[in-house]
């Protein structure tokens, strides 16, 4: 490949690409059949919203390939995109109108792309430390200096919050790329495919499980649809597909399916966290910039808590 995290394109990758294009050729051409035979090409709510979110699946992985084609530059600009993109939909509007001006364009301006700038440097300690201390001394300290540092803690709790988990969790996906492993420079980013792909793949399991088998509701008031069928039946089925990835992480097949079991029971909890957020909020979604499946953060909700720790994970087991 053009980077130095890809070199060429290796035999693993382009079976990974095939298998990935395979999956959502199937799901287009099913999706386009229910819309012939079951809809008679006309308006069907459930159909149209299957083929919505097949289509941007599209999409994220045409981009995420991209990005990783170009190395950490280019996945470090993704996230970043990304984050900021999460970060304007976890701060609600009235929260944004009662912030100080000044801290909030502060923390879109320079806060996250600082972030971003210090993980691309591949400095640990830096991007370990800086929202967390921006969240917990210079954010409290600002509001000591303005003078009511009551009012301006609670007005700025949406923010410090985004910033945590839109900005600092979301971060240590691109941070993947910057440990040093065992093996070739471009096995860090199969482990950060591994990552996206047992997450990610949970939450289309979980929902596929569900509509299949799903009976028991999991948490109905945090998450209507969610079902332990449907969990139970998605955090398994993306285990297994992590540990049929083994070939690309220096993992075993043990080790890489109790690594995604570990990362998707963290999705799972991620995203129930997040969807708990949502219903205090009186919202279903957080936006609707990713047809079929809402907005940014809905995409990205289940690695809140798994991506940093598959990070540390990966930090203190296998790194060099």
């Amino acid at each position: 490949m053009t980077s130095h995290h890809f070199p060429m394109l290796q035999d693993e990758a382009w079976r990974l690409i095939a298998a990935i294009a395979a999956v959502l050729i199937v799901a287009s051409v099913i999706g386009q059949v229910l819309k012939y035979t079951l809809a008679r090409n006309d308006a069907h709510a459930a159909i149209d919203n299957l083929n919505r979110r097949i289509n941007a699946w599209w999409a994220i992985a045409i981009l995420v390939g991209l990005a990783l084609l170009a190395g950490r530059a280019g996945v470090t600009l993704l996230f970043a995109l990304a984050s900021l993109a999460a970060l304007r939909e976890f701060v609600p509007r009235e929260a944004a109108t009662v912030t100080p001006a000044w801290v909030l364009r502060g923390c879109f301006a320079l806060v996250l792309p600082l972030q971003y700038l210090l993980v691309w440097s591949g400095n640990p300690l830096l991007y370990s430390l800086f929202i967390p201390a921006c969240v917990l001394l210079v954010l409290p300290l600002l509001g000591l200096l303005s003078g009511r540092p009551d009012t301006f803690m609670s007005h700025t709790r949406s923010l410090r919050a985004g910033l945590l988990i839109c900005v600092y969790a979301v971060s240590h996906v691109p941070a993947l790329l910057t440990l040093h492993l065992p093996g070739p420079a471009y096995s860090n980013a199969y482990l950060l495919v591994f990552l996206l792909l047992v997450v990610q793949s949970s939450d289309v399991f979980q929902y596929l499980w569900g509509k299949l088998i799903g009976r028991h509701l999991i948490a109905p008031r945090l998450s209507p649809s969610k079902t332990v069928e449907g969990t139970v039946g998605g955090i398994l089925s993306a285990s297994a597909l992590g540990a049929g990835l083994a070939s690309l992480t220096p993992f075993t097949r043990r080790e890489a399916m109790l690594i995604a079991l570990l990362i998707t029971l963290l999705g799972f909890i991620g995203g129930l966290a997040m969807s708990a957020i949502k219903r205090r909020r009186g919202i279903k979604d957080w936006g609707t910039l990713i047809p079929g499946h809402g907005g940014m953060l809905d995409r990205l909700d289940s690695l809140c808590l798994s991506a940093p720790v598959y990070y540390y994970l990966l930090r203190w087991g296998w790194a060099t």
